[in-house]
């Protein structure tokens, strides 16, 4: 009984943290919602495409997939992250809808970072944020609400290395949220792959003794290169997965026993970890490509 008081206490008190309420399309009229991003989206337009200089590869694909995809389709981005403004700044090129509450995506953020108050939840969650727990798994219920967002076909952007790399190596080994995400959603999303460099240069981490500079930095150049959509089989995935033996050693952490689709945990792990390696092999080839092009 003492438990479930104290776990009821904690999801009480990370509700009332994340103000999950302040990020409804209908809050007061939607009129707070799209006074932030036109704000956000106008300073990000500035730095992208007055003060840096932004060069971006096949913007088209992203541009049709944003504001045309068919109805009910929900839209899937997925990007290296080389900076703490990486969004909105890489939204903010000429030609996107940078201002438009509606067309703006949704964007899984760290909740250590972004919604350490009060004040920075209502913000954050204003801006289309999703909060995420570092450390609790990818069944955790901002996760859950990370689904709903597919659900509804909305857009929904993530970085599945997890953090940030201002160096220029290879991508990591990725999270595995982003796959389950694309396992559970109804409707199975574009994954479209996007990679970016710059960013560590109009906010680097240790620019002024050892810490970010107070404002973004400018006069850098930015690049971004839009992928094709990433193609996944899951139906053949999803049978192969189940021939995986049971292990029994596996440590948890809130996943479900058996998915709806049959799955138990090992096969989970394994359908999940060649779902993230296939997009991290695009998004290497992305960035090799992206490197390529800057050189010449």
């Amino acid at each position: 009984m003492e438990a479930s008081a104290a776990d009821g206490a904690a999801t009480a008190a990370a509700a009332a943290r994340t103000l999950r309420w302040a990020g409804r399309a209908g809050h007061l009229g939607g009129i707070p919602r799209a006074a932030v991003i036109s704000t956000i989206g106008a300073v990000a337009k500035a730095y992208a495409s007055l003060l840096n200089t932004t060069t971006v590869h096949n913007a088209d694909a992203l541009l049709r997939l944003v504001s045309s995809r068919p109805p009910g389709t929900p839209l899937l981005t997925v990007s290296n992250h080389m900076s703490t403004l990486d969004d909105p700044l890489m939204w903010g090129f000429k030609g996107f809808p940078t201002t438009d509450a509606k067309l703006q995506r949704w964007v899984l953020t760290a909740e250590d970072i972004c919604f350490r108050n009060i004040f920075m939840s209502y913000i954050f969650r204003l801006g289309k944020c999703v909060p995420i727990t570092r450390g609790a798994g990818i069944y955790q219920d901002h996760m859950n609400e990370a689904l709903e967002v597919l659900t509804t076909g909305d857009w929904l952007h993530s970085f599945p290395e997890g953090k940030i790399a201002q160096d220029d190596q290879p991508i990591r080994r990725l999270k595995w949220g982003t796959a389950s995400l694309i396992v559970r959603a109804p409707v199975t999303p574009i994954v479209l792959p996007i990679l970016h460099s710059g960013f560590e240069k109009v906010m680097p981490e240790k620019a002024f003794f050892g810490r970010r500079p107070p404002l973004p930095l400018w006069g850098k150049e930015i690049h971004i290169i839009v992928g094709e959509p990433v193609e996944f089989d899951l139906p053949s995935l999803k049978q192969a997965a189940r021939t995986v033996p049971k292990d029994s050693s596996f440590e948890r952490k809130g996943w479900p026993s058996i998915m709806p689709d049959g799955l138990d945990e090992a096969a989970q792990r394994w359908l999940y970890q060649r779902m993230s390696d296939k997009i991290q092999s695009v998004m290497e080839t992305l960035r090799k490509r992206l490197l390529d092009l800057k050189q010449h």
